[in-house]
């Protein structure tokens, strides 16, 4: 086995439950989420030898998983489906009913404000990582991440079920 193959071989094992996360969040279709992870790990083995920054990998697979997602979207539109029948797993600390709300909640909220919230929670991104894969400044990100948090904690506080988690008002920058 090669030096290369080995590099990758790390890189799947060690990104492939956070790009899951991060597909089917975006998808919000287990298939879907199964197919955009296949089809990331290809381009990226294809392109593998093009990657100047090994310490990059993370976020340069995040960037092909995220433009793989936008191309289905060109290509097919995709139905709605419906939250309540996601079989996702909960939150040790919370309860179902509160696991439930917070999904419904993550659910309506606007594109532009879950997507980078989610890459910062499930993936561990920085605003200034987010920054570079959005083509935006990282100041713009942090607001945008400040008013996801805030959009959450508002609608968090409309609904009796569910106080807002205290990771909502961390700030990773």
């Amino acid at each position: 086995m090669s030096a290369r193959d080995r590099e990758f071989e790390l890189a799947v094992k060690s990104f492939s439950g956070d790009l899951y996360r991060f597909a089917f969040w975006l998808a919000r279709d287990r298939h879907v989420a199964e197919d955009l992870v296949q089809e990331c790990f290809q381009r990226a083995w294809i392109n593998w030898e093009n990657l100047n920054d090994q310490v990059a990998v993370k976020k340069w697979l995040f960037t092909i998983l995220r433009r793989e997602f936008l191309r289905r979207l060109e290509r097919k539109q995709f139905e709605t489906i419906d939250i309540e029948g996601l079989d996702l797993p909960s939150a040790d600390t919370l309860s179902m009913d509160e696991v439930y709300s917070l999904r419904q909640v993550l659910a309506s909220a606007p594109d532009s404000l879950r997507e980078p919230l989610v890459m910062q929670v499930l993936g561990g991104f920085s605003a200034d990582e987010l920054a570079a894969l959005n083509q935006t400044t990282a100041g713009a990100m942090v607001t945008r991440l400040s008013r996801a948090r805030q959009w959450m904690r508002n609608r968090l506080k409309s609904d009796d079920t569910l106080a807002a988690p205290a990771t909502l008002g961390k700030n990773k920058e």
